[in-house]
């Protein structure tokens, strides 16, 4: 793997974060969990019945606002495709709804790259009650562990979903909001500079003595893009950052694994360990985009023009993690489309 700099390089096609991927079971399960007990919004669909898989888009959509567009329509396509936020990717295989698939990986375990998502809320408590009675298990509850005051919860599929509370409660009208995407990184001199590239702005970073982490995200809202995070408190660092209506990608990094010329993180598509899938940018033009990304050394899963699906590209960053790069406004994928009402 090289190890060039990418400090100077800037990926042209301005680069936003908009999907994290997780492989779901059955999603007569997944959706009402995502959608009726954590407040996101289906989108979008992309069904491929010609390669037995089913996509499902959610976001958190500002409370109040209505999403009128039917998923699976090229209308939906068009707003889903130029999404200034961020959305939860669910994958469908056809099948694995059956009682005899076995599940997929949740991550956590050793060397396991995926770490969870989380929802940030005004009152952690109120809302791991608010779970519990919704018949939602836990990881760990807020009083318990060692780190009070926050929780973690399982989703259908056991991938563990952490709720966090907002630095300042009652400025942020939704009762949850989609928050974090956590991975564990091998170096951050090799992977911090990879996601700045790709338009990305550091905007916490903690030392916690055996390990550290590194928060980033893009269209900062306006609220953080301007101040200065490295001569700021961690404490105010932590309330601006939860503030965000959007997510944050938080890279963990523990100590030393920088050190091992042999380590390297499970990156979610091993097979028997196959949970989370990618993570995926929009850009204005896919094969520019790609020239840039190309020059920091680390290679591609897919080409543009490899594969079926022409225009799309799965690139691997310093960690091996696949991220996937979309043109913004979309391209001709080839699902089967719902007509428009």
């Amino acid at each position: 793997m090289s190890t060039t700099t990418t400090k100077a390089i800037v990926v042209p096609g301005r680069p936003t974060w908009q999907q994290t991927m997780l492989r779901i079971a059955d999603p007569a399960k997944s959706l009402p969990f995502y959608q009726d007990v954590m407040g996101m919004t289906l989108i979008d669909t992309l069904d491929f019945p010609q390669w037995s898989f089913k996509l499902y888009f959610l976001t958190t959509l500002p409370e109040g606002e209505t999403y009128k567009l039917t998923p699976g329509t090229k209308e939906a396509h068009d707003y889903m495709w130029s999404l200034e936020g961020t959305a939860m990717e669910l994958t469908h295989n056809y099948g694995t709804e059956d009682p005899s698939f076995k599940g997929y990986h949740a991550g956590n375990q050793e060397k396991d790259g995926f770490g969870h998502v989380a929802f940030n809320t005004d009152d952690v408590y109120a809302a791991c009650e608010k779970l519990e009675q919704a018949g939602v298990a836990f990881k760990k509850k807020p009083d318990e562990g060692r780190m009070k005051g926050l929780a973690f919860a399982y989703d259908p599929d056991g991938y563990w979903v952490e709720i966090l509370k907002r630095g300042e409660a009652g400025k942020i009208p939704n009762y949850f909001n989609f928050s974090q995407t956590m991975l564990r990184i091998k170096d951050p001199t090799k992977t911090i500079p990879f996601y700045e590239a790709m338009g990305m702005k550091v905007v916490r970073k903690k030392n916690y003595g055996s390990f550290s982490n590194y928060f980033l995200t893009t269209n900062c809202e306006g609220i953080i893009d301007h101040l200065d995070v490295e001569n700021m408190s961690d404490e105010e660092a932590k309330k601006n950052m939860s503030m965000l209506f959007g997510p944050v990608l938080e890279l963990t990094h523990n100590h030393g694994t920088e050190n091992d010329d042999d380590f390297k993180h499970y990156n979610g598509n091993e097979e028997g360990r196959q949970g989370f899938g990618h993570i995926g940018f929009l850009v204005d033009d896919v094969y520019e985009a790609c020239d840039g990304i190309r020059t920091m050394g680390y290679g591609f899963k897919k080409e543009p023009d490899g594969g079926s699906m022409k225009g799309l590209a799965f690139a691997y960053d310093p960690d091996g993690y696949a991220i996937e790069i979309i043109k913004r406004g979309g391209i001709e994928f080839g699902d089967v489309k719902v007509e428009s009402k």
